[in-house]
């Protein structure tokens, strides 16, 4: 039975594609089977795994509608090693479709339900904001991933996703959970990035991941080449790092 996580932050520019396509990569290199769900009409996880979005026949907005399956629209990223359930601009006219359908924030997760036991994890890449699209991950997962830089702002943009991650454990899914808080595009000689990770550790305990994910030319150089990190340079600190975190990731599940 696959273990669902969201990677999400509502604050923009984190790195939660870096984060999700990196991971599913990182999981993959380790044996476990991996669908990434494209959420984003950006598509940037799609691309950033090797998949043309402008290409593609089906995607999850197909899915999210009802007029097609995970296992007839999801695409192998190879040579990612993983799975991926894409998405492309169309996706931003799913917003206004899925207003009117019944049931329309358990979209995916009835669509999970039947591929539910063909993967390890389903990691899914939310867009930068509470929509209808953020709401269907949500919905869907049994975590949530958070992917943060550690400066003021993005301690301010946490606080607004703990509530909402609240109101969705209390309205609509209560298996939903924080996993962990994931410190990435860490640099050690900044002094107020160390200081925030204090606070973070200090407030948070065993919900900071132990791995941190350290600022890296080669991952952001990756995405140009189609690829995550983890695939275009395995020796990079960057990549090394999101091995390291999918090696957590799989530990901290065995205590879930």
């Amino acid at each position: 039975m696959a273990k669902i996580f969201c990677v999400a932050n509502q604050k923009g520019g984190v790195g939660k594609t870096t984060t999700t396509v990196n991971l599913a990569a990182g999981l993959a290199k380790i044996g476990q089977r991996v669908l990434l769900v494209d959420l984003d009409p950006q598509g940037n996880a799609t691309m950033g795994s090797g998949i043309d979005k402008r290409s593609m026949a089906l995607s999850v907005y197909d899915v999210l509608l009802g007029e097609a399956t995970i296992a007839q629209a999801a695409t192998l990223a190879d040579p990612c090693g993983y799975r991926v359930l894409g998405a492309n601009r169309e996706l931003a006219g799913a917003e206004v479709e899925l207003v009117e359908m019944e049931r329309r924030e358990r979209r995916l997760k009835e669509a999970l339900v039947a591929v539910a036991d063909d993967y390890d994890f389903v990691l899914i890449d939310c867009p930068p904001s509470l929509s209808m699209l953020t709401l269907n991950g949500l919905c869907s997962a049994h975590g949530v991933i958070v992917p943060m830089q550690c400066e003021y702002f993005a301690l301010e943009g946490l606080a607004d996703l703990v509530n909402t991650i609240k109101q969705v454990h209390g309205n609509l899914n209560r298996d939903l959970q924080i996993i962990g808080l994931l410190r990435v595009m860490f640099d050690p000689r900044i002094t107020l990035q160390v200081q925030v990770s204090d606070q973070l550790k200090a407030k948070f305990g065993d919900k900071v991941f132990d791995t941190v994910i350290p600022r890296n030319v080669r991952l952001a150089e990756a995405p140009s080449y189609g690829l995550p990190g983890v695939v275009f340079d395995p020796s990079a600190k960057g990549s090394q790092a999101f091995l390291a975190f999918a090696s957590e990731m799989v530990q901290r599940i065995k205590t879930m």
